[in-house]
């Protein structure tokens, strides 16, 4: 994608972002606003979709001669095209084929121009957003700043459309106002990470298109502004995609693009193998070698800004009891489980911030294996002879089943504890867990979150504050450090209250805590394409080899 010509902005260009360290290998950006820089890095796809309302769904692109089609392999499907209406990854991914934001970052995670190719910060702390001019809809209608004002209404408040499991990832909106191309978005803080937070949030809808059609027919159709138009869509089965050839940025050399999905690691590799498909996600461990040892395909690997983590509700027993929960994360060896199942594809952590994002405190060690202090502290807690049932997806995160079986089967091997394991559908598991209602919540399950503006307050404030949309914990000390780090204008005083914060969540233990996530594709060898770190697949940056 690029800016227009007279505003340019070089998708490499980007200033390092205080706090961001080299771990993972990411920078931050700042927009041609002159301001203070200090919004970090971010994540936004800058991609979108069609509605077919119309007829319009794009023709075969731009890509000439040199188009080709592409398939991606995932392990999980979408939960419906509404790209304000989810809280999953898969989904982001297919909707992110047909919807993109006002920012959007790089593969290095620092933040570029999107639908937006100005921003700023205001005086009075609110944020500015002006919109590039010649950017369409898939129906044709030109993208103009009230769509772009309703998107954000409609994400952060509840009385516009839905209640928005994304309620959360802009901060604390209090006020939006279009004005003539350009947005403005006022909070109720400082919100030091608005940047961040659009750079990775808030895809744009059309208005009309949105108030004239149903829930059911937005999660089955898309109208965007992206380089891909969805031609058919197959719920839980298959997405297909054309090139849009009036999308506003670089021509895209891919023609065709189908996404689809299978939970079993074994069949996404052999499609892969068999040249049916060319990207593949998780690929296991041990097909690792198989896959590199082919003619066809290899494996491209990274870091991933997603955790990985057993959660535990704060408010029934026994994970009531801190005791409890910390007695849990002593009794998981996950150095092992890193080792021998996920074979090194993995790094232990002991808190929600992950080593290189913003608020890490390099100060905490991990849960140290010992099964004897875990036996102590269950038999402190009052709740010698619990028996709990861990739930797991399948197929959705690198490893899941294999980790969860090795968790648990370690957990029941306590004198004092016994230990199950539910398989589950994800799409079935994220139903419960994203529910608003805390007493509908698995009790202990596997679950990983990307964080993908790359900020420590991205991952406690939604999961561990007692206001989070996907909250398993009340704590009114971590509520205040949470609001405090929002409110703050000095980013190293910021830096030091997460910190301080993730040293609270770590003590309280809400989670057992496991393993930042590696990401592991496997490729075509027919094309060329390079993973981020935020999990987001960009098709349209594949080159054929």
């Amino acid at each position: 994608m690029r800016s227009d010509n007279d505003d340019h902005i070089n998708r490499r260009t980007m200033l390092t972002y205080a706090g961001t360290a080299a771990a993972i290998g990411l920078a931050g950006c700042s927009g041609n606003d002159g301001g203070d820089g200090s919004d970090g890095s971010d994540g936004s796809d800058g991609s979108d979709g069609s509605d077919g309302s119309d007829g319009s769904d794009g023709s075969d692109g731009s890509g000439g001669d040199d188009a080709f089609d592409i398939g991606v392999t995932m392990g999980q499907m979408d939960s419906g095209l509404d790209p304000q209406d989810h809280a999953e990854t898969n989904t982001e991914i297919i909707v992110g084929q047909a919807y993109e934001g006002l920012l959007d970052r790089d593969k290095q995670g620092g933040i570029i121009a999107g639908l937006a190719n100005d921003w700023e910060r205001t005086e009075d702390g609110s944020v500015r957003f002006t919109l590039r001019d010649g950017v369409t809809f898939h129906n044709g209608d030109s993208l103009t700043a009230e769509d772009a004002a309703f998107s954000i209404r409609r994400i952060v408040f509840d009385d516009v459309g839905i209640a928005s499991p994304q309620k959360n990832d802009l901060g604390s909106v209090s006020e939006v106002v279009a004005g003539d191309g350009e947005v403005t978005v006022s909070f109720e803080g400082f919100n030091p990470i608005a940047f961040q937070l659009f750079a990775t949030n808030c895809e744009v809808v059309q208005r009309s298109w949105i108030e004239e059609n149903d829930s059911n027919y937005i999660n089955r159709n898309a109208n965007g502004t992206g380089p891909f138009v969805v031609t058919e869509y197959d719920s839980g089965n298959e997405v297909a995609y054309e090139a849009y050839d009036d999308y506003w940025g670089d021509d895209n050399p891919v023609d065709g693009l189908t996404m689809s999905a299978s939970s079993e690691s074994s069949t996404r590799v052999n499609r892969l193998l068999a040249e049916e498909t060319d990207i593949v996600t998780n690929v296991p461990p041990q097909e690792v070698s198989r896959v590199e040892s082919s003619d066809v395909a290899g494996i491209n690997s990274v870091p991933s800004a997603r955790i990985i983590f057993l959660q535990m509700r704060y408010d029934v027993e026994p994970f009531s009891s801190q005791q409890f929960r910390q007695a849990m994360n002593h009794a998981v060896d996950v150095e092992s489980i890193v080792e021998n199942v996920l074979n090194g594809f993995g790094s232990i952590t002991g808190q929600p911030t992950l080593e290189g994002h913003v608020g890490h405190n390099p100060d905490i060690e991990p849960y140290p294996y010992d099964p004897e202090e875990a036996e102590r502290l269950v038999e402190e807690s009052g709740h010698a002879g619990a028996e709990i049932t861990l739930q797991t997806p399948i197929g959705r995160y690198l490893g899941d089943v294999e980790i969860a079986q090795a968790a648990a089967n370690q957990i029941d091997s306590l004198s004092n504890v016994s230990c199950e394991l539910e398989q589950r559908e994800f799409s079935s598991l994220v139903q419960d867990i994203t529910t608003g209602n805390i007493e509908d919540k698995p009790h202990f399950n596997l679950l990983g979150w990307g964080n993908a503006e790359f900020d420590g307050s991205q991952t406690i404030t939604p999961l561990m504050t007692t206001d989070g949309a996907l909250t398993i914990l009340e704590n009114e000390e971590l509520d205040q450090l949470l609001a405090d780090a929002e409110n703050t204008e000095d980013p190293d005083e910021r830096v030091e209250t997460l910190q301080e914060a993730n040293q609270l969540a770590h003590d309280l233990a809400p989670w057992v805590f496991l393993h930042q996530q590696f990401s592991v594709y496997g490729v075509s060898s027919d094309i060329s394409w390079e993973p981020r770190s935020d999990e987001f697949i960009d098709p349209d940056t594949a080159t054929r080899q």
